[in-house]
């Protein structure tokens, strides 16, 4: 690879040499701000996720504003429904449980009508009329069943999910719990990469460990080809002549002030 002339008046050939950005591990941030680290002693790394070439970055400090304890999961995309209750009138709906006609009070739940006293959990048997319940497969469970049998318990804070469950990394998690350890927003079912063992959304990543083309100014992705030159980065798309765009791959090439040139344009341009 060509070093960075010490000149900026001379002109100095080279040649630019092509790399897969799959084996590539952009340089780490020396000032990188991260949170508290989160991830349980002996997990798995492993994840469905899109995973960087993950190296040990340094200089990590926590962030005086970062919250202490462990995060609060929200109630808003929580599985338990409460049954609706009905006074009596001129309405006579079927019980979706017993199948006969409902005369008097009666509760609504999963668009069905059911007499008050066979709204059951089909475990334990106790109503579900004054309490909250969980529908899994087919069946209908107090909201104390479903979290004691069936809810998955999240990686970070070890308590019960009884709403939307992140899997990644072998776990499951609340949404609030697997955040990007960078900016705190919850990362979902989106591309996320991991250093050090902690999650990163994919902008946070790369604003913090990628590299950015010196061509485009867009960060180098794994998979993208690349190459070395001038002492700076760049896409193998974006490494051309300044005057006239021609590719620069693989062949000799001059540069004044950091400008890469061919041949042609060499002698013949100042800038």
């Amino acid at each position: 690879m060509p070093e960075r002339r010490e000149n900026p008046a001379t002109t100095r050939p080279g040649v630019a040499g092509l790399t897969t950005a799959a084996a590539f591990k952009p340089p780490g941030s020396p000032n990188v701000i991260k949170s508290p680290s989160w991830q349980q002693p002996n997990q798995a790394v492993l994840s469905p996720g899109r995973i960087s070439n993950s190296a040990a970055s340094s200089g990590a400090v926590t962030p005086a504003n970062s919250a202490g304890g462990q995060p609060q999961p929200g109630d808003q995309d929580t599985l338990v429904q409460r049954a609706e209750h009905i006074p009596a009138g001129k309405r006579t709906p079927m019980c979706a449980h017993c199948n006969q006609v409902i005369r008097g009070p009666f509760l609504v739940a999963l668009g069905k009508s059911w007499h008050p006293e066979e709204f059951n959990c089909s475990h334990c048997k106790n109503t579900m009329a004054y309490i909250g319940f969980v529908e899994e497969k087919g069946a209908l469970y107090c909201e104390l069943c479903y979290e004691k049998f069936f809810a998955p318990e999240c990686g970070r804070c070890q308590r019960k999910i009884l709403g939307e469950v992140i899997n990644a990394l072998k776990q499951t998690w609340h949404v609030s719990c697997f955040v990007c350890v960078a900016c705190g927003k919850p990362i979902r079912n989106n591309v996320f990469h991991l250093e050090d063992g902690e999650p990163y959304c994919e902008t946070d990543y790369y604003a913090l460990f990628g590299t950015i083309c010196h061509g485009c100014e867009f960060p180098i992705e794994a998979g993208d080809m690349f190459l070395e030159a001038l002492g700076y980065t760049w896409h193998d798309t974006c490494f051309v002549c300044s005057v006239c765009c021609e590719s620069l791959e693989g062949q000799t090439f001059f540069s004044k002030k950091d400008k890469p040139l061919c041949k042609k344009h060499a002698h013949s341009v100042n800038f």
